[in-house]
C-alpha cells in the first residue's frame, strides 16, 4: 500500500512509470477496494479547520482583558462599599461591552464557516479502468484523475499525459499569466510550483486542455496543505491587543502604588485602620477609568459601520484601529498594482512600426469568441479582442472567414487559421516567437519583404529578448497567401514573419495616485509576489514604485541568508519576487518583531499565510475562501483608495479612544492625588466613596459621544501607536495642574468661606467633574481649541452633562443618595473663575506635550 512519504519523493523528477511502480498504481486506476484501505490508512484529502471558535470561546475572550478584570475588581469593592448602584453600573458596562464584542466576532466565525468550501467538491477518477465522480476528499495516493477547462485541481498530481493543457495557479503562485504543463520529467533544485511544469497543485484550476495524472499528495500534504499549515502556527498578538493589555498592566500598577500609599499614610496618622484600608481602596477605584471598555467598543464599531458604507467590513472591532495604526503594507502585485487580466499594451513591425495588417492577422487568429459583452476564450485571444485598437480594424475583420484552424499546442506552441475574403485567402499563424520564427523563410521590414537570413533572425530574437527585459509577454505573427481550404501542421512552413504582440496585466490606472496617498500616510509598501521579477520591475517603473538601491530580492536568494540577514533584507529592501507563501510569513513575521505594524493585502491562497501573521490582514470579497478566513479586513472592492479611505478612519478611532484616555485617566489621577493630599489636613474625608465613584460616572457620561468627534488633518498624517511613556506624562502633569486648581479651590473655602463638610464635599464635586468634562475641548487638539470644531454631539452633550451636574446638587436625589447640599452663588461664582483659569493653563500646558510627543 501507498504511503505519504514521511521525506517527500521528487516525483516530478521521474518517468511516468516509476511514478506508478512507486504508489502501485496504474493508468487504469485504483480499485474501489484499495482507494477505500489506502483512505482508511493515510486520511481524507481535506485541510483540517479546527481553528474554528466555540460560542464559548469567543464569550470568555471579552473577558480576559487586564481591564476588564479591574474593573471587575472595582465593582466589588463598590460593592462593599455600600455602594451598589455603581457596582451595578460599572458592572453593566462590562457586559454592554462583552455583548457587542461577543455578537460582531461571532457573526464574523459564522461568516469564516460559509466560506470553507475553497477547493472543488468533486473530482474525475479513474477506478478500476472506469472513469467516475468521487468526492475530492476521497481521492488517494495513486488515484488517477482527469481535469479539463474549468475544473478545479483536487490535490498535487503528476501529469502523464495532456493535450493543450495549462494552469491558471495565481492564487498559489501570483503569476497572472496561465501556465503551460507538460509530462515530461524535471530535474530541478527549485521545488517551487513555478518551476514543476509537469505537476498540478490543489486549489489551482484548468485555463485550457485537459490532462490525466496521477495523484502524489493529498490534505496538509499537498502545497496548498502546506501553506494551509502555517496558518495552524499561534497568531502573534496582534498591535491593538498589545497596548490595551500594556495599558490594563500599566494601570493596575498605578492601583496598587496608590491603594499602599494612601493606606500607609492614613494608618500612621492614627485614623482607623479598616476606615483607611476603605478610603484607599475607593481612591483606587475612582483613578480606573470604567467606561473605557463601552467607548472603546462604541467608538470602534462607530467606525466600523462607517467603513462598511465605504466596501471595508472588519471581521473584529480590534482591526479598526490595527488598520489605521499600521505603518507597513506588504502587497501582491497581480490583482492590487495590477488589473490581474492581460491586455494588449502594443504591436510593432520588426521596424518598430504599427501595422493595421499586424493587428488584423491578431485578430483573425484568434480562439476567443464574443457572447454579449463577455469574451470567452485564453487570456492572449480575449487581450487582443477586447483591445480598443482591435476596434480600429473590426470593418476590415468582417471581411473574412475562418475555413479551417490548427489549435495552439504546448508542443508546437503555434496556432494557425485559413482565413478568406473576396480578394485573398491567406495563413495567419501566430504564437511563442522562437517557434514561429522556425517556421519562417521571409521577413517584412520597412513594407518589404525579404528572406530571413541568420543574421535577420539573430535580430529578430535580439529584439524579442529587448521586449522580454522590459516585462512584456511577447508573441509573433506571421502568414502566407494559401489557396487551400484544410489546414495542417505541416502546411506551418515558409511563413512570412510580420510581428509582435505586446502583453501585459496592466497597472490599474488609480494606483499612482493611491500609492502616493499612501506615502503622504505615512505607510511603507513592501511588494511580495510570486511573479517573476523582470514582470515586477516593470511594474514598479509604472506605477511610480521606488526599488531601493534598484534590488529585487528573489526567494532564492532569501533561502540562501541567516536569520540576521534575513531579518536585516525585510527591512532594508521592499521589493520582493518569486517568494514561496512560507517566505511571505517569515518577512511579515520579521517586520512585526522589528516593531511595526505590520498590514498585508492579498487574495491567493499564497497570501494566507502571510495575512495570518498580521498585525491586519486584508483580503477582498472575490479571494480564495482560505485567504477571506486568514484576513481580519474583507475589501468588497479591490482598491488602494478604499483601502486608504478605511485607514484614516481607524486614525480617526485611535485619535478619539486616545482623547478619552488621556483626559479620564490624568483628571482621575489629579483628583484621587488631591483626597490623598487633603486628607493630611483635613479633620474630614474630603469625598465620600459614592461621590467620588459618582464623579467617575457623571463626568464620562458627554466623553460616550466621543466616537463621533473631529480628528484634525494634521493627526491623520502619519501611523500612531499607543505609547504608555505619553500616558504616564500626560497623567501625571495634567493631573498635578488639576491638584494645583483643586487646592486654589479647597483653601479658600476652608480659610474665606469657612465652608461646612457638606458644602465643600459638594462644591469640590462640581470643580472635579466639570473641569475634566471642560479640559477634554482643550486637549482633544494640539490646535488652539478655537481652530478646531468638536463635534456637535460632544459639544451639546457636555452642554447637557454640566447642567444636570450642577442642576443634582439642587434637588432631593443629590440630597438623599450623595449628600449634596445648594452651593451659595459666592462659591458657584469662585468655581466658574476657576474653571476659565484651568482651561487656559491646559490649553498652554498641552503645546509642551504634545511637542514633545509629536501627536
Amino acid at each position: 500500500m501507498a504511503n505519504n512519504p514521511p521525506n517527500e519523493t521528487n516525483y516530478w523528477a521521474k518517468g511516468s512509470a516509476e511514478v506508478f511502480s512507486l504508489l502501485e498504481t496504474s493508468e487504469n486506476g485504483l480499485s474501489e477496494e484499495e482507494a477505500k484501505q489506502r483512505l482508511l490508512h493515510n486520511g481524507s484529502n481535506e485541510i483540517p479547520h479546527d481553528n474554528a471558535r466555540e460560542v464559548y470561546e469567543i464569550a470568555w475572550a471579552q473577558f480576559k482583558s487586564p481591564l476588564v478584570l479591574i474593573l471587575v475588581g472595582a465593582a466589588i469593592i463598590a460593592y462593599f462599599l455600600g455602594d451598589s448602584i455603581d457596582a451595578i453600573v460599572i458592572i453593566a458596562i462590562v457586559l454592554m461591552n462583552a455583548v457587542l464584542g461577543f455578537f460582531q466576532e461571532f457573526k464574523a466565525e459564522k461568516a469564516l464557516q460559509a466560506l470553507q468550501k475553497f477547493i472543488g467538491t468533486y473530482a474525475k477518477a479513474i477506478r478500476s479502468g472506469e472513469l467516475i465522480e468521487t468526492e475530492s476528499k476521497n481521492l488517494v495516493l495513486g488515484d488517477i484523475v482527469f481535469m479539463e477547462i474549468g475544473d478545479f485541481v483536487p490535490a498535487d498530481i503528476r501529469l502523464f499525459k495532456s493535450k493543450n493543457l495549462s494552469i491558471d495557479e495565481s492564487s498559489l503562485t501570483g503569476e497572472s499569466m496561465p501556465v503551460a504543463k507538460s509530462t515530461e520529467p524535471i530535474i530541478t533544485n527549485d521545488f517551487s510550483p513555478q518551476s514543476l511544469h509537469n505537476t498540478v497543485f490543489m486549489g489551482t484550476f484548468v485555463s485550457s486542455g485537459f490532462g490525466y495524472g496521477v495523484v502524489v499528495s493529498t490534505g496538509l500534504n499537498t502545497f496548498f496543505g502546506k501553506t494551509a499549515g502555517l496558518l495552524k502556527q499561534t497568531q502573534a498578538e496582534t498591535d491593538f491587543n498589545k497596548n490595551i493589555r500594556k495599558f490594563g498592566n500599566f494601570l493596575l500598577k498605578i492601583v496598587l502604588v496608590m491603594t499602599i500609599f494612601i493606606f500607609i499614610v492614613n494608618a500612621l496618622m492614627g485614623k482607623p485602620v479598616f476606615g483607611s484600608l476603605l478610603f484607599a481602596i475607593a481612591l483606587a477605584v475612582g483613578i480606573t477609568p470604567e467606561a473605557l471598555p463601552i467607548i472603546i467598543t462604541i467608538t470602534l464599531s462607530s467606525a466600523s459601520l462607517k467603513m462598511a458604507k465605504e466596501k471595508v467590513v472588519t471581521k473584529t472591532l480590534a482591526a479598526v484601529e490595527d488598520l489605521g495604526n499600521m505603518d507597513v503594507l506588504c502587497c501582491d502585485k497581480t490583482g492590487t498594482l495590477t488589473e490581474g487580466e492581460f491586455a494588449l499594451q502594443d504591436y510593432k513591425t520588426i521596424d518598430g512600426k504599427k501595422d493595421s495588417k499586424l493587428l488584423l492577422y491578431a485578430l483573425l487568429c484568434n480562439s476567443a469568441k464574443k457572447h454579449g459583452k463577455k469574451i470567452v476564450g485564453n487570456s492572449i485571444d480575449r487581450a487582443i479582442m477586447a483591445s480598443k485598437e482591435a476596434e480600429t480594424v473590426f470593418p476590415a475583420y468582417k471581411e473574412y472567414r475562418i475555413l479551417d484552424e490548427n489549435e495552439f499546442d504546448f508542443e508546437r506552441r503555434i496556432m494557425s487559421v485559413i482565413a478568406e475574403s473576396k480578394n485573398s485567402s491567406v495563413l495567419v499563424a501566430k504564437g511563442a516567437v522562437e517557434s514561429i520564427l522556425q517556421a519562417c523563410t521571409g521577413l517584412v521590414e520597412n513594407g518589404k519583404e525579404k528572406k530571413l537570413s541568420p543574421e535577420l533572425k539573430s535580430m529578430v530574437l535580439s529584439q524579442a529578448e529587448k521586449f522580454w527585459a522590459d516585462g512584456y509577454y511577447v508573441i509573433a505573427v506571421a502568414g502566407k497567401q494559401f489557396a487551400k481550404e484544410k489546414v495542417s501542421e505541416k502546411d506551418e512552413s515558409n511563413l512570412v514573419f510580420f510581428g509582435f504582440l505586446l502583453f501585459l496585466d496592466p497597472p490599474k490606472k488609480t494606483v499612482k495616485e493611491s500609492l502616493l496617498l499612501f506615502k503622504k500616510l505615512g505607510i511603507t509598501i513592501k511588494l511580495l509576489t510570486g511573479d517573476n521579477p523582470v514582470i515586477t520591475k516593470k511594474i514598479c517603473s509604472e506605477v511610480g514604485i521606488e526599488i531601493v538601491e534598484n534590488k529585487i530580492v528573489s526567494g532564492e536568494e532569501l533561502e540562501a541568508l541567516s536569520s540576521k540577514e534575513f531579518e536585516d533584507y525585510c527591512n532594508k529592501y521592499n521589493v520582493f519576487a518569486r517568494i514561496t507563501p512560507s517566505q511571505k510569513f517569515r518577512i511579515v513575521s520579521a517586520l512585526d518583531r522589528e516593531g511595526h505594524v505590520v498590514g498585508v493585502l492579498g487574495d491567493g491562497v499564497n497570501d494566507a499565510p502571510a495575512l495570518k501573521a498580521a498585525d491586519i490582514g486584508i483580503s477582498v470579497d472575490s479571494a480564495t475562501g482560505i485567504s477571506k478566513e486568514a484576513a481580519d479586513i474583507i475589501l468588497l472592492k479591490k482598491s488602494l483608495n478604499v483601502l486608504a479611505d478605511g485607514i484614516v478612519q481607524g486614525r480617526k478611532t485611535f485619535g478619539n479612544i486616545t482623547k478619552y484616555i488621556l483626559n479620564t485617566i490624568s483628571a482621575n489621577f489629579g483628583n484621587m492625588f488631591t483626597v490623598a493630599a487633603s486628607s493630611f489636613f483635613l479633620k474630614f474625608i474630603p469625598l465620600l466613596p459614592s461621590q467620588i465613584l459618582f464623579n467617575n460616572l457623571v463626568s464620562d457620561a458627554p466623553l460616550l459621544t466621543i466616537a463621533t468627534d473631529n480628528v484634525d488633518e494634521e493627526f491623520l498624517k502619519k501611523p500612531k501607536k499607543w505609547d504608555i511613556k505619553l500616558i504616564f506624562d500626560f497623567m501625571v502633569v495634567f493631573g498635578l495642574l488639576s491638584v494645583i486648581f483643586d487646592l486654589a479651590l479647597i483653601i479658600p473655602l476652608i480659610v474665606f468661606f469657612n465652608a461646612p463638610e457638606a458644602v465643600f464635599r459638594t462644591a469640590w464635586f462640581i470643580l472635579s467633574a466639570l473641569s475634566e468634562i471642560i479640559i477634554t475641548f482643550a486637549i482633544r487638539s494640539r490646535r488652539p481649541f478655537y481652530k478646531s470644531r468638536p463635534s456637535k454631539l460632544l459639544f451639546v452633550s457636555s452642554i447637557i452633562t454640566i447642567i444636570a451636574t450642577v442642576g443634582i446638587t439642587y434637588t432631593w436625589i443629590g440630597n438623599v443618595l450623595f449628600e449634596f447640599v445648594a452651593l451659595p452663588l459666592t462659591i458657584l461664582l469662585f468655581i466658574a473663575a476657576l474653571l476659565v483659569l484651568y482651561f487656559a493653563a491646559a490649553e498652554t500646558a498641552k503645546h509642551f506635550l504634545f511637542k514633545k510627543f509629536e501627536l
